[in-house]
């Protein structure tokens, strides 16, 4: 109620201080958008490239696991350091790591080489992302928190609608060598275009707190299950939906992607709104049965057609529910807890759609394809669950957004 109340209070105010699209918010997201471009195209590719250095599916995964591992190990560090260290410091180290390790991959003779570039980009890709989202959060009016972070989403949206098709595509006429240089390229744009952005001072760190080690910002845990729960069914898309169309022979997957990309943008445009003026319960449920759909009808998966409806209710669904969780997990964080509590969402982010890789990769191999997306739904409705429980332990005005 009183997180309400406050911006209710700051609406009046929105003539001087409630303008989202200023300079820095643009170049945040320009900059945005290069890097996650340069990590998308490494995606379909990075097996590719295994492949071509002889190593087989077991070394794929391997590489695969390698990026997500350190990515989420270096998030909790990343989070206290944008507080202590500052958003500048620690978003430029995470571009120049990016663009220096993606760089690197082209010049990797062997799998052990290519294995420790994966981590070191995991490294660099946990503090870039991490501190993206803070400095997003910075710059955006309180009271338009839900509508600012769906509009900076679009720019990773805009990256998946394109980055993976231009990777193929490029790896067809490009040697691998020329290719991750193009990635690191995109990177250093980046880096270029984060250089003049002007950064929020962070909150001072109190020095009872600044030797602290801590993993977790604890305000920002529920937004962050819930959000995990959802993850979990990328695991189960990006590893196995290729191979289970194939299966099923039925044509089309790359379609799958875009469409799913375009439903993302167009629900940025709307979705952050409705939480701004209606809180999370007005998007949550709605956007998880969207993804429970999407999974079931990826379960039965009779032709094409149904492929392509199931993407867009994915997008649709996850697109209403990202932005509003993530100003959520903000909205509920001290001040000087911002970076922390960013590094606790996507954290939760990752380790959501790790475990789904790890857990379907046994599902899929014992059951069958198809029960991968049962369990998904499953792993939807679950967090539906846990959401009604929230409401109801902590009362509507509690959890009030």
């Amino acid at each position: 109620m009183e997180i309400g109340q406050k911006r209710m209070a700051t609406r009046d105010e929105a003539g001087k201080r409630g303008k989202i699209w200023t300079k820095d918010f643009i170049l945040i997201c320009i900059a945005n958008m290069f890097i996650f471009i340069g990590f998308q195209m490494t995606l379909p590719t990075i097996p590719l490239f295994v492949k071509h250095l002889g190593g087989n599916d077991q070394m794929i995964g391997f590489v695969v696991g390698a990026f997500t591992l350190s990515a989420l190990l270096i998030r909790p560090y990343a989070g206290r350091a944008l507080e202590s260290r500052g958003r500048k410091f620690v978003y430029l180290t995470g571009l120049a790591i990016f663009v220096l390790s993606v760089g690197s991959f082209g010049f990797a003779g062997g799998m052990a080489f290519l294995f420790l570039l994966r981590f070191i980009q995991g490294v660099g890709w946990g503090f870039s992302t991490t501190a993206s989202g803070t400095i997003a959060t910075d710059l955006i009016p309180p009271e338009r928190r839900g509508e600012g972070m769906g509009y900076y989403g679009l720019s990773g949206n805009i990256a998946l609608a394109v980055g993976p098709s231009l990777g193929l595509i490029l790896a067809g006429v490009l040697n691998f060598q020329q290719l991750f240089l193009m990635c690191a390229g995109l990177g250093l744009a980046a880096l270029l275009l984060s250089s003049v952005i002007r950064y929020k001072k962070a909150e001072a760190v109190q020095k009872a707190t600044a030797l602290k080690w801590d993993f977790y910002e604890k305000s920002a845990l529920q937004p962050s299950i819930l959000l995990f729960f959802m993850t979990v069914t990328f695991g189960g898309i990006a590893s196995f939906l290729p191979l289970y169309t194939a299966q099923k022979e039925i044509s089309g997957i790359q379609w799958y992607f875009l469409i799913y990309a375009l439903a993302l943008m167009l629900t940025r445009a709307f979705a952050g709104q409705i939480y701004d003026k209606k809180g999370h319960r007005a998007i949550f449920v709605p956007g998880a049965l969207l993804i429970f759909f999407a999974m079931l009808l990826l379960y039965w998966l009779p032709n094409k057609e149904s492929l392509f409806l199931a993407a867009a209710l994915y997008g649709l669904g996850f697109g209403t529910i990202q932005p509003g969780l993530q100003a959520w997990a903000i909205e509920k964080s001290p001040r000087n807890r911002r970076g922390m509590a960013t590094a606790t969402f996507f954290s939760f982010f990752d380790f959501g759609v790790g475990v789904g890789a790890l857990l379907f990769g046994q599902i899929g191999h014992i059951y069958g394809y198809g029960s991968i997306y049962l369990a998904s739904a499953i792993s939807v409705f679950v967090s539906i669950l846990y959401y009604l429980v929230l409401l109801k332990k902590e009362g509507r005005e509690g959890m009030a957004a």
